[in-house]
């Protein structure tokens, strides 16, 4: 893979439904000002993530590489936690994403049943993922830069908005920004902005992509920081730039997760199609979530096979190099996520959407454990900073940083009963896996 292809995958993974759907809960239940201050903390925590990635990475490039890390510089059994965490999280929002595309079809295809588009694009996905690492990496180019677009245009075509150039219904004269202000600056309180920290972090989650493709990108050393810093910036300006527009043009209290804020505010410009063209955005946002999702899960399961904590026959590979076994291991995950969101909707789902919820936070302050551990064993080995190619700056203050405000936002969502759940069953799960990797490892001393 190359740099492009690196950028955009990584992209791919971030932008999703998280912007297209869920910024209108943020902005709910935060407030539009509280909103924007949430995702300039997410952004932040972001970026002193992948900071430490980077070094990892450019040190290390392997596939698959966060368990990796944390069985070298942490233990065996955080790195069995991560991978498990990681790959659980994927695996449970391709069952959504794949409920979500057949829903928007079934839109414009109102007599057809949402489970025959599902399975049309399960197989789609399945099949861009299995031919080779080459057709997986160019369909998510394009499907990533449809969303690149959509959100400059939506970023342009909203500032003019905002400043009075486009009609905005509602409005005699430019909105400019009081809808910031004009309730307050936290008009839920400024717990708002603490409880949705979580959604935040979900909706940036996907960059750590990055550390997946190390170990089949192409001059790894060049490659993974210039895409690192790319993907951060661009993530930065599309992010902060689209939560500006929807803070200064949808009242909070009708912003929600039922239609995209951008849907909402294209029609309130009243462009022509805007809602068609929007829902396809949205849809080529799920697919290509959905595309580097399989992939991201799919390189957990050869990983941990390659590195014999799992059956060593997730490693078996096709003759274009895809580990076929890993990909229909994880294909299945999906497709029982997505079963389990029929008939268990209240049980065995929730228990799932509420770990993988925490999942991605859980990585992050696992990184930045690594990366500690990391640094220090390298320049207890005799070695020198300057031999690092890649070197995260101002240690060890970013990676604790990182540490810190990752933890946070995992405890603040006690404050918020509706995601305290997640809390509920990811403790217990975390509990586990470390008890049964202690147990296993008993029972193998003793064969």
């Amino acid at each position: 893979m190359q740099a492009r292809h690196i950028q955009m995958i990584s992209l791919g993974g971030v932008i999703g439904t998280g912007l297209f759907l869920s910024s209108g809960y943020t902005i709910h239940e935060a407030g539009p000002l509280g909103t924007i201050i949430a995702y300039l903390i997410g952004a932040l925590l972001c970026f002193l993530v992948m900071l430490c990635l980077g070094e990892l990475s450019v040190a290390m490039p392997y596939t698959g590489a966060f368990h990796v890390y944390a069985k070298r510089y942490i233990g065996p059994a955080t790195a069995l936690l991560v991978a498990i965490l990681y790959w659980l999280t994927w695996t449970v929002a391709l069952g959504s994403e794949f409920t979500a595309a057949g829903l928007i079809m079934q839109k414009w295809f109102p007599d057809t049943p949402v489970w025959l588009w599902s399975l049309a694009f399960i197989i789609l996905i399945f099949l861009t993922n299995a031919f080779s690492v080459r057709v997986f990496a160019e369909s998510e180019y394009y499907f990533s830069l449809v969303k690149v677009l959509a959100i400059v245009v939506f970023i342009l075509l909203g500032g003019a908005a905002i400043i009075g150039i486009f009609p905005y219904a509602g409005f005699s004269h430019a909105p400019g920004l009081s809808n910031l202000t004009k309730n307050g600056w936290f008009p839920n309180g400024f717990g708002g902005l603490f409880t949705t920290m979580l959604t935040v972090n979900f909706a940036f989650s996907g960059t750590e992509l990055i550390a997946i493709t190390a170990g089949e990108a192409k001059d790894q050393k060049k490659t993974i920081p210039k895409a690192i810093h790319a993907t951060v910036l661009r993530l930065g300006l599309f992010f902060i730039g689209s939560i500006v527009v929807m803070a200064a043009l949808i009242p909070y209290q009708v912003a929600g997760v039922t239609q995209s804020p951008f849907v909402y505010i294209f029609e309130r410009m009243e462009l022509p199609y805007a809602a068609d063209l929007m829902n396809f955005v949205v849809l080529t946002a799920i697919i290509s979530a959905a595309n580097s999702g399989l992939y991201a899960s799919t390189r957990m399961l050869w990983s941990l096979g390659n590195e014999k904590t799992f059956s060593p026959i997730f490693t078996k590979t096709s003759k274009r190099g895809v580990p076929l076994v890993a990909l229909c291991a994880s294909m299945l995950g999906a497709i029982l996520a997505l079963i389990s969101s029929v008939v268990a909707a209240d049980t065995v789902y929730l228990v799932l959407v509420s770990i993988s919820g925490l999942a991605v936070v859980i990585v992050w302050m696992v990184i930045a454990i690594t990366q500690i551990r990391f640094r220090k064993s390298f320049l207890a080995s005799g070695r020198e900073l300057s031999e690092l190619e890649c070197r995260t700056p101002l240690f060890p203050l970013v990676p604790w940083a990182a540490l810190i405000l990752s933890g946070a936002s995992c405890l603040l969502i006690w404050f918020d009963p509706d995601q305290r759940v997640a809390l509920y069953w990811t403790v217990p799960f975390v509990i586990l896996c470390y008890l049964g990797h202690y147990i296993w490892q008993r029972f193998n001393r003793r064969k």
